[in-house]
């Protein structure tokens, strides 16, 4: 259950980017091959499906990465029919669900990787209210899921997921099948540590307003979006340090709120997405009392180191207190 997102994002990547890797371009890591519905010269059919079903039967003639992108339904309340399909049974013509594939393949796959928020949590499609029973990746397997490489999931969220955190993160992997990286290091919701280890505030070019009190009141103002909506201090994620692509953008940094896409309980504990998060009105009451006398403080101090010392002067006498132990 995708918007192919997360495919068309890590087009964007550049560190490295998916040529380089596909290309061999990277030093030390193993030969790549790429089979993505999105990014496939052909528009499917058997064409496409042949490296899958190549898998099943253990044919492929080398380790694989699994990769999933989209949220995973519970077909066990279909009815009677298919929420998903992937191919069909060349048997009976009937639909192949992506469960089917997932239960087949997973076991077998050296890694198995979640990019974006829906197959890490379930994301959009698994929202309250849905029909499908939809959730994300470790739900559907097991939070104790281990891969043929002996890797618990990788999950990378985002909606749609940050081109180099997930470049970053296979390439970690790629390292580790080589022998050249050691285990990857994930938190309790299977994140890269190393990408979602902070905050969105801690690494947000705003956040100094935050601590001086100084609030947004409207999304035209460079200062700190906690007020009109932002969830910056309670998320886990890069973007602020890292940028969209190359660098640049990235939401706070370009006047968006963080609205949690990459947190498990994203969207429904974060909605309606443009209110003050619950606590922020508390929160940001005592900040704004604290800040404003940091700001008058520091504003003091400002016009104070804006001036030269006084010493400095073109005058027919020396002032800077230099005192000679012996004097001429």
């Amino acid at each position: 259950m995708s918007c192919d997102g997360d495919s068309v994002s890590i087009t964007a990547a550049t560190l490295p980017s998916l040529e380089d890797v596909v290309l061999g371009n990277i030093p030390g890591l193993p030969k790549v091959h790429l089979h993505n519905k999105v990014l496939h010269h052909s528009l499917g059919g058997e064409e496409f499906l042949r490296p899958f079903r190549q898998a099943l039967d253990d044919e492929l003639g080398a380790p694989f990465v699994l990769v999933i992108e989209g949220s995973i339904p519970n077909e066990n309340i279909n009815g009677e029919g298919y929420w998903t399909s992937f191919g069909n049974d060349p048997a009976t013509g009937e639909p192949l669900t992506i469960n089917w594939w997932i239960d087949r393949l997973a076991p077998k796959a050296w890694a198995v990787v979640a990019a974006g928020t829906c197959a890490a949590y379930g994301g959009i499609h698994a929202m309250a209210g849905n029909p499908t029973g939809c959730m994300g990746l470790a739900d559907y397997l097991g939070w104790d899921f281990r891969s043929a490489g002996g890797i618990p999931i990788v999950n990378v969220p985002g909606c749609p997921v940050q081109p180099d955190n997930f470049m970053e993160t296979v390439t970690w992997l790629l390292y580790q099948a080589a022998g050249l990286a050691p285990m990857i290091p994930l938190d309790e919701q299977l994140r890269p540590t190393w990408l979602f280890g902070k905050t969105v505030h801690e690494g947000c070019d705003r956040a100094g307003y935050y601590e001086q009190g100084d609030f947004a009141l409207d999304y035209n103002s460079p200062k700190c979006q906690v007020k009109i909506g932002c969830w910056g201090p309670v998320v886990n994620c890069n973007v602020t340090k890292r940028g969209w692509m190359d660098g640049i953008g990235g939401c706070p940094n370009v006047g968006g709120i963080c609205i949690g896409c990459t947190m498990p309980g994203f969207p429904d504990k974060f909605m309606p997405f443009m209110d003050q998060p619950p606590g922020g009105t508390v929160s940001s009451s005592f900040t704004q009392a604290y800040g404003a006398m940091i700001r008058r403080l520091r504003s003091i101090t400002n016009r104070t180191v804006n001036k030269e010392p006084r010493w400095r002067h073109n005058r027919g006498e020396l002032t800077t207190g230099y005192n000679p132990r012996w004097p001429r």
